[in-house]
């Protein structure tokens, strides 16, 4: 396998995996994360340049799937982040008037 090729091929399987982490379900984030490892150990002696091409397709397609199903952690203020790490979120909550914290 080409050296770009195989490059691709590891930006792929890393893409794969922290995706895959991202699931909340303890079930279906380790499910996903056997299948892909499962997936490219059971391909990683291919050779032949076409069948790498379509095992890539397959894999990016497989991805988008992943990113479908994996569902986006919204805040109170909107912003696509988690609830922690949101700022936004903590300094509206001060800046409430009193009897709205009642």
């Amino acid at each position: 396998m080409a050296a770009a090729a195989r490059s691709q091929v590891m930006s792929l399987y890393r893409t794969m995996l922290r995706e895959s982490a991202k699931f909340p379900s303890y079930n279906y984030r380790n499910y996903a994360l056997r299948r892909v490892r499962d997936a490219f150990k059971a391909n990683r002696n291919v050779e032949d340049p076409k069948a790498v091409e379509r095992l890539m397709e397959e894999g990016w397609q497989t991805l988008a799937l992943i990113q479908r199903q994996v569902p986006e952690r919204v805040t109170a203020c909107g912003c696509a982040s988690s609830m922690w790490r949101c700022r936004a979120v903590s300094l509206s909550v001060q800046l409430l008037p009193l009897s709205l914290h009642l």
